[in-house]
């Protein structure tokens, strides 16, 4: 489709603002324009029809199933959204002074208070944007530790071969070397491994239960106990808390600190529809070094953003909790384990499991031997996926399953539309023995097929350039 300025016309308007009811004051000269800005020149239907149409081209979770694994794409209701946008809220100014913001400051202690009781911990700030951004505030609360207590021999963080791809960025990020351990046959840890590594150059351990193919460790408490032990601390990554929030907490499974996606759990804007937030929690013998803003007294942590955080999004999980309330936060973490466990059992039979037992919030189908029958491939499964409606799951990751897709249902999805996802995964099953070439070029229906991936990344095009 055209972009807005090669839809443009020189000279049309869309008039859309009153006259001026202050008096007029001029730039001085020197401040001003020479040129007019380039903007695009619409009537308002044009400009209506262009978001509208790039509206029909986006796939959401409004739109149709989305099991996009390790991301939670999950509705969010629309009351979030309407709490957020109210004017008490809306209409603050960072600066205020603490007496005319006490409603807001009400907002952060009561989520605080409802995300450490769910999550075991003593202490939580928002100041980070995002998740990635959550998980190095949180590493750098286990750094200052070591630090302060001048253990500077602790260099090593120890991270599992499935660990989400920013948990080794944020480690490197963070001044640490990374420790790579691998997965036991049974898609957790592998302790004799673990036990291998640790020693007195250990920092701590960044993981998340369950785990990113879908599997509650059962070792945890050994694992956490023998990171301690070796005097490390245990960094929780809360991207599959969706599964266990509200029926058990990281706190007692024995790790010290904890990032939570308050778009993958507590139904917050997620990607697009941002700005980010993110909480990040610990225990009582870390909160002096948990971030604190630059009007809020006490305190000489790191400061990770400004003020406290993206506020709006706070209110938005808020409401959610409140919405759910005690019984309902567990009853979510079940749902999404049953609908997980329910779409798994109804593919069975064609794609194969990578691990064949029962799974919590997502499970990875493992294409190895399909594609050594048929040639089609996990990435030929997921574009086939865009003609029949659905989102494609994530592909190719983890990286110890070879031809992955991992996919997470979540709890918002009925079983009728659970019952048709699997009904298109079995009809895709057999069409890759039948016709395998109709695979490789799916999709055939969406506006964009199978653009150059590699040229995409090496010569990006990131800008529009007006033709001379």
């Amino acid at each position: 489709m055209k972009l807005l300025f090669e839809r443009s016309v020189s000279g049309r308007r869309s008039d859309l603002l009153g006259s001026c009811d202050v008096e007029y004051a001029a730039l001085p000269e020197e401040f001003a324009r020479k040129n007019p800005p380039a903007l695009p020149e619409m009537s308002e239907v044009d400009v209506s029809r262009h978001y509208t149409e790039l509206n029909q081209q986006v796939h959401g979770v409004n739109s149709g199933f989305y099991p996009l694994g390790s991301c939670t794409m999950k509705y969010n209701p629309r009351v979030d959204e309407d709490m957020a946008a109210l004017q008490g809220f809306t209409g603050i100014h960072p600066l205020a002074p603490k007496d005319a913001v006490q409603g807001c400051q009400e907002v952060l202690d009561t989520a605080a208070g409802y995300l450490c009781e769910i999550t075991g911990m003593d202490g939580m700030t928002f100041q980070p944007a995002a998740g990635a951004h959550g998980e190095f505030t949180g590493v750098m609360l286990i750094k200052q530790y070591h630090e302060k207590r001048g253990d500077s021999a602790r260099k090593k963080i120890i991270v599992p071969d499935s660990a989400h791809g920013t948990n080794p960025a944020t480690a490197v990020m963070c001044g640490f070397e990374v420790v790579n351990i691998p997965s036991a046959p049974n898609g957790c840890i592998d302790l004799e491994a673990l036990q291998a590594v640790l020693g007195d150059d250990t920092a701590g351990l960044m993981l998340t239960n369950p785990n990113t193919v879908g599997i509650f460790d059962e070792n945890i408490l050994e694992i956490t106990r023998l990171v301690h032990e070796a005097g490390g601390l245990c960094y929780y990554d809360g991207a599959n808390l969706n599964a266990v929030m509200g029926i058990v907490r990281p706190g007692d499974m024995g790790f010290d600190c904890i990032h939570l996606n308050l778009h993958k759990t507590f139904a917050t804007p997620h990607g697009g529809g941002g700005p980010g937030a993110c909480a990040v929690g610990c225990k009582e013998f870390l909160k002096e070094f948990l971030p604190h803003s630059a009007l809020m007294e006490g305190g000489d942590s790191i400061q990770v953003r400004s003020f406290s955080g993206n506020f709006l999004v706070v209110v938005r999980a808020l409401t959610y909790l409140l919405t759910l309330g005690r019984e309902g936060v567990p009853e979510a973490a079940r749902n999404a384990v049953l609908n997980a466990n329910y779409l798994m059992e109804q593919i069975k039979g064609t794609f194969v499991p990578a691990f064949d037992r029962v799974c919590m919030h997502e499970f990875v189908l493992d294409l190895s031997s399909y594609k050594k029958e048929t040639g089609v491939s996990a990435l030929d499964v997921a574009k086939s996926l865009i003609d029949y409606g659905m989102h494609p799951p994530t592909m190719y990751f983890p990286l110890i399953v070879h031809e992955a897709l991992m996919l997470e249902p979540t709890e918002t999805e009925s079983k009728e539309t659970l019952d048709e996802a699997a009904a298109v995964f079995r009809k895709l099953y057999e069409l890759g023995f039948r016709d395998p070439e109709f695979m490789h070029n799916a999709p055939h229906n969406a506006p964009i097929g199978r653009p150059d991936e590699v040229q995409a990344s090496r010569k990006p095009v990131l800008r529009w350039k007006k033709e001379q």
